[in-house]
C-alpha cells in the first residue's frame, strides 16, 4: 500500500474510533449494553466507508472536519449491520475481526439489541450535530435512512440469503451487492460531495463511482473468500462455499472474478479523471480496494 495512504488510513481510524468510543461514554444505558455496543464498535475495523466520505469531501476542497457526525452514524450503521449479520439466523458466524462475535462474546438477544441500539442513535449523531444546517441533517438523514433501510441494505441482506444455495445470474448478483454493501459505500462518497457543496453533475458522477466502489468492494471480498488468509482477515474463509452462496468466483471463475473487478477499477479510476481527482489519495484508495487482502 502506498505510505501516504497508509498513514492517512491509520491517522482516520484512529480518530473515528476516539470519537466513536466518547459518544458511547456519553450515553446512559444498562451496563450489559454498554458492554456489548462498545465491544463491537471498539473491535475496530478498516473504518473505509467514513474515510472514503473524509477524501471525498478533501478532493473537492470541502471543509473535512464536516463529515464526522455522518461518518460516525454511517460507521454505527455498518457495525449495527455485521452484528445481526453474524447472528445464527444469518451467517451464523464465530468470528468477526479476529474477535468472538458479539452474540458469541454476550449472547443472541443482548447482540440483537445492541445492533438495535446502534442503528437508531445513528439518527441521533446527526441531528444532534451542530456543525449541520437543518436543511443539511434533513438531506443526511434521508439518504442513510433509505441506503441503510428497506430499500437498500436491508434488502440486500434478504435477498443475499434467498440467493443461498440457488443459481443465479452475475446481473442478479451484482444487484444484491449494490444493495447490501453498495448503497452504504455510495451514500458515503456521495455524503463527501454534498458536504463539499458540489454541484448536481458532480454528485451524479459522485454517485456511479460509488456504485463502482461497491462493486469493486464485493467482487474482492469474493475473492478473498476463496484465496484469503483467515488470520489476515480476522474470519473463516471458506464460507461463501460452505453456505452454497453464488459469488464472483463461483459464478465467473477466480480470474474471471479478477478480470470483472479489474474493468470496474479501470471504470472508477476513469471517472476520478474526470472531475480532475486523478492523483489524489481517494485514487490511491480505489487501488487499494481492489487488492486488499482482508
Amino acid at each position: 500500500m502506498d505510505t501516504n495512504l497508509s498513514n492517512y488510513l491509520k491517522k482516520e481510524q484512529d480518530k473515528l474510533n476516539e470519537l466513536l468510543s466518547a459518544y458511547l461514554s456519553k450515553l446512559s444505558m444498562p451496563p450489559l449494553l454498554n458492554h456489548s455496543t462498545k465491544y463491537s464498535i471498539e473491535a475496530g475495523g478498516k473504518r473505509l466507508r467514513p474515510i472514503l466520505m473524509k477524501l471525498t469531501c478533501e478532493g473537492l476542497n470541502g471543509d473535512s472536519e464536516k463529515v464526522y457526525p455522518a461518518a460516525m452514524a454511517l460507521e454505527m450503521i455498518h457495525t449495527y449491520s455485521l452484528i445481526h449479520d453474524d447472528l445464527p439466523a444469518m451467517d451464523n458466524d464465530t468470528y468477526r475481526r479476529g474477535m468472538l462475535t458479539n452474540h458469541k462474546k454476550f449472547d443472541e438477544a443482548t447482540a440483537i439489541l445492541a445492533g438495535d441500539g446502534l442503528l437508531t442513535n445513528s439518527f441521533h449523531v446527526i441531528s444532534n450535530a451542530a456543525c449541520y444546517s437543518d436543511t443539511e441533517k434533513v438531506f443526511l438523514i434521508s439518504k442513510l435512512a433509505s441506503a441503510s433501510g428497506l430499500e437498500g441494505m436491508v434488502a440486500g441482506q434478504l435477498m443475499d440469503m434467498q440467493a443461498e444455495k440457488e443459481s443465479i445470474s452475475v446481473e442478479q448478483l451484482e444487484e444484491i451487492h449494490q444493495l447490501k454493501t453498495g448503497r452504504l459505500l455510495t451514500f458515503s462518497i456521495v455524503t463527501g460531495a454534498y458536504l463539499a457543496g458540489a454541484d448536481s453533475m458532480i454528485l451524479q458522477k459522485m454517485e456511479r463511482f460509488g456504485n463502482l466502489i461497491g462493486l469493486i468492494f464485493q467482487i474482492q471480498d469474493d475473492i478473498l473468500d476463496v484465496i484469503g488468509d483467515s488470520e489476515i482477515m480476522g474470519k473463516a474463509s471458506g464460507s461463501d462455499e460452505d453456505n452454497q452462496k453464488s459469488t464472483y468466483p463461483s459464478l465467473l471463475g477466480l480470474n474471471g472474478a479478477i478480470e470483472h473487478k479489474n474493468r470496474y477499477v479501470k471504470q472508477a479510476k476513469n471517472l476520478l479523471e474526470e472531475m480532475e481527482l486523478n492523483g489524489t489519495l481517494l485514487e490511491k484508495l480505489v487501488d487499494y480496494l481492489g487488492s486488499r487482502n482482508q
